[in-house]
């Protein structure tokens, strides 16, 4: 396995020390100052951006650029450090699980002090607020870069200091310099499953990663499921730093049929685990089940959660899982084989942290017209409001208010209300205020105990998952591959851009002056700013 030096072990403790201090330093309130210009790459014009805020991304680039490839340091016992390095440097490379063995020598991360200007997981974080830095606001918009990778983009991208995370359905992440778009580093994980071997399925010609990545700044990891040849997912762990594999683990539950799982779910971190949701392929074919995989980040073993249908109830929405700020665990299943029994099907299911307990469930009163017409609840996957509120809102277009904690059982809503014709995605949410993608347009909502009242709908152009970021609602609409910018008061249009091609569900991500969309095989920044 070969040795480790008392100088690589000092090392690494120097780079995590100054890359703690770089966060420390970035997280600091900062003042605006004058704006600058510049050119891309690409010969784009960069546009007038703030210098602050330049200032702030360079800062926590650097943070990364000067270390932190592993969280270990004061993180690992003394005494096991040194094994640790030789574990990660000599056991971790693609194929391997030896990975596992020395994370579980590591005590879960304590998160930084936040920043606001990261974007994380989907739509920002665990809860999939949607909500970005309001500052600087949206003034004069314009295309900062555009930047082609090797497949199709259907995962959000993450900014994580100064950097643009990208996962590919060929396998492939990439890190982009936030302000240029050039390739920081870029890790292909392996072959990608060809989609003429799987029975049924919408992603083609190849199906890889397709489930939005979640990152932990205060690791200096990433963390992406991969599809890969031979039909199995593989979750990995890297390093932001180079893209460097530090561990990897299957993660398909015992007794499931990879083939007919598809992980098309956000990641999520919390509680010392990264969450892995599972559902099955567009046209519901084969034994797939819904199941949430909890991967420990400290080395014990993978908790999971089997919705208990005999057959579907897939946990599907590219929101994934929704964690609660007290780290209760949120999914919404879809659809159970007509005539096989409730089996939490269309429900939206509140579970502890360690999967191991159903703490809570709801489920509409019509659940077996809805499973008999594949009109699946979890089409959109749970918002969770400041007040104490959960919605749910599916294929059927009604809306669902219930009380967290206690969902309500069947048919125990606090609320509900006809809202569209349906609707799929994620949502975005401020406040009381939801924001919501149908297939007739997106809506604006305010949610109360007592009601759902529409604030405004815009009906065209139709709309995807949205996010809130520089005072605008931000969204891309599928068929004609744009991004558009609402006033979200009035869902008036702020401003557009063609994006040249866009995925079914792609979202954008935001961060302080940009905001930066997938568009099919490339990927799209524009400076709010102009």
């Amino acid at each position: 396995m070969g040795t480790c030096r008392a100088r690589d072990v000092h090392d690494e403790r120097r780079r995590l020390a100054r890359f703690r201090r770089g966060r420390r330093e970035a997280a600091k309130p900062r003042r605006r100052a004058s704006s600058g210009d510049g050119r891309r790459r690409d010969g784009t014009a960069a546009g007038h951006h703030d210098a602050g805020s330049r200032r702030a991304h360079r800062a926590r680039a650097r943070a990364f650029d000067t270390g932190a490839q592993v969280h270990l340091g004061p993180l690992i016992r003394p005494a096991s450090l040194g094994l640790a390095l030789c574990l990660l440097a000599a056991a971790c490379g693609p194929g391997s699980t030896s990975g596992v063995t020395s994370s579980s020598r590591t005590s879960t991360p304590t998160p930084s002090p936040p920043i606001s200007a990261e974007w994380v997981e989907y739509h920002r974080d665990a809860g999939r607020s949607g909500v970005g830095p309001a500052e600087p606001a949206l003034t004069t918009p314009a295309v900062a870069w555009r930047t082609s990778v090797d497949g199709d983009v259907y995962a959000s991208p993450l900014i994580v200091a100064g950097h643009v995370i990208v996962a590919t359905e060929n396998n492939t992440v990439y890190s982009l310099d936030l302000f240029t778009g050039s390739v920081v580093w870029k890790v292909h994980l392996g072959d990608p499953v060809d989609a003429s071997s799987l029975p049924c399925g919408n992603i083609r010609p190849v199906t890889g990663i397709t489930g939005t990545p979640a990152a932990d700044p205060a690791s200096g990891r990433v963390y992406v499921v991969g599809f890969l040849r031979g039909q199995h997912h593989m979750l990995y762990s890297l390093s932001l730093v180079d893209g460097s594999t530090v561990w990897q683990r299957d993660v398909d539950p015992s007794g499931s049929n990879p083939a007919v799982q598809q992980q098309r779910g956000a990641l999520a971190i919390a509680s010392g685990f990264v969450y892995v949701p599972l559902g099955g392929l567009f046209g519901d074919c084969g034994a797939y089940h819904g199941y949430v995989v909890g991967v420990s980040l400290n080395g014990a073993p993978a908790a999971a959660y089997l919705v208990p249908s005999s057959r579907g109830a897939g946990i599907w929405s590219p929101q994934g899982v929704t964690v609660g700020a007290d780290g209760n665990v949120y999914v919404v299943s879809g659809n159970s084989t007509s005539g096989s029994g409730f089996g939490n099907s269309n429900s939206v299911i509140q579970l502890s942290p360690d999967l191991q307990t159903v703490r809570s469930y709801f489920a509409p009163s019509n659940w077996a017209a809805l499973n008999a017409s594949d009109t699946d609840l979890g089409s959109v996957g749970a918002t969770l409001l400041s007040n104490g509120l959960v919605m749910a809102i599916g294929k059927d277009g009604v809306a669902y208010v219930l009380r967290a904690g206690s969902l309500g059982a069947i048919g125990g809503q606090l609320v509900s209300r006809k809202v569209c014709s349906g609707a799929w995605g994620g949502t975005a949410s401020s406040g009381s205020d939801v924001y919501v993608p149908c297939a007739d347009g997106l809506f604006a909502l305010s949610i109360t105990a007592s009601s759902i009242d529409i604030r405004w709908f815009a009906g065209s152009p139709v709309l995807g998952s949205p996010i809130i970021s520089a005072g605008a609602i931000w969204a891309i609409e599928p068929s004609s591959a744009t991004l558009f910018a609402l006033d979200p008061a009035t869902g008036h249009v702020l401003f557009r851009t063609s994006l040249g091609s866009a995925e079914h569900f792609s979202t954008p991500a935001a961060t302080d002056g940009f905001v930066v969309a997938p568009a099919g095989s490339s990927v799209v920044a524009v400076s709010v700013v102009g």
